[in-house]
């Protein structure tokens, strides 16, 4: 029979633990037990299996062979980040990840947005509450509210805020930004803009968003082009699963970059979704003082001055 290691002082399990090495053992009756060997006695052995440490008698023991020593898993720096304005991009590319470990890491940073119209989603671009989504996603509306999933505790928690305000929106690119203004609203989890221009038709490209209500989705595909045009604008082409709701939400890339926001479909095909790209959204948000919203028209992507007022003529007759 095993036996756990009972009465040993953490001095002493220290310095065995310092000269551990790791092995297999083969017991009779065809078990293996694998770990660490602490302590080598002509009796027993004490092995470190990691969840706790055993005390193995010899007369158990077939056979003893030693294994590599599995290398330490260093865990990676935060990528180093440069502010620009209102949003943040990579001082140097990320790293590549698999599309699970990226979804864990950017779910907080991806919204739903709802009015009385409709849902959309959408993209925090800074932990301030400035936010990225599509101009028609809130067309005439006033009356905004933002879904978020904070992560607590190894949980997702779901929160509405309602106070959320139009800072500018350009109809014509069909890009809206807001802001969450509530008085109870923590530090958001922001998500990096990255830069199409540098990706390769064929890379891989995926989606999180709420199509059709169905808030946190991911789908996969491909980018399928980065030039095509469409009414006069260039958008990417991607066979990204692209669903009414999906509008305002990020398409990232493998290094999880925002690389375009999600805005249309070809209705009558499949694998055929568009993308604004990214640089028109950094040229938006640069310039966004142009795009400045007007409550008095809220479906008027720009603000104009009121034109100069003619002066009155005098005739004077000599």
């Amino acid at each position: 029979m095993l036996k756990p290691l009972v009465g040993v002082s953490a001095v002493a399990l220290a310095a065995m633990t310092a000269m551990a090495e790791p092995v297999q053992i083969q017991l009779k009756g065809k078990a293996a037990v694998s770990g660490e060997v602490l302590a080598d006695k002509p009796d027993q052995f004490v092995l470190d299996v990691g969840y706790t440490v055993l005390v193995i008698p010899r007369d158990q023991i077939v056979e003893i062979k030693k294994t590599e020593k599995s290398p330490k898993t260093v865990k990676a720096a935060p990528a180093q980040t440069v502010q620009k304005g209102l949003y943040r991009e990579a001082a140097t590319p990320p790293a590549e990840k698999a599309v699970r470990e990226l979804v864990a890491q950017l779910g907080e940073g991806v919204v739903q947005v709802r009015t009385p119209g409709g849902t959309g989603s959408g993209f925090f671009l800074n932990d301030e509450g400035f936010l990225m989504t599509n101009f028609h996603v809130i067309e005439g509306e006033t009356d905004i509210s933002i879904e978020v999933y904070h992560q607590r505790k190894g949980q997702l928690e779901r929160k509405t805020y309602k106070d959320v305000r139009i800072v500018a929106m350009n109809k014509f690119a069909d890009l809206t930004l807001l802001k969450v203004e509530d008085k109870d609203a923590p530090k958001f989890v922001p998500v990096l803009l990255g830069d199409a221009d540098a990706m390769s038709v064929g890379e891989r490209v995926f989606a999180i968003g709420s199509p059709l209500g169905l808030e946190r989705t991911v789908t996969e595909g491909i980018l399928s082009t980065k030039t095509r045009q469409m009414q006069g604008e260039l958008y990417l082409q991607t066979t990204t699963q692209i669903n009414p709701g999906n509008s305002g939400g990020p398409l990232f890339n493998l290094r999880g970059e925002v690389v375009g926001v999600t805005n249309m479909k070809i209705m009558f095909g499949e694998g055929l979704g568009f993308a604004i790209p990214v640089s028109a959204v950094k040229y938006f948000l640069n310039h966004r003082d142009a795009y400045a919203y007007d409550s008095g028209n809220p479906s008027n992507a720009y603000r104009y001055l009121e034109p100069p007022s003619r002066m009155k003529e005098t005739s004077a007759k000599k």
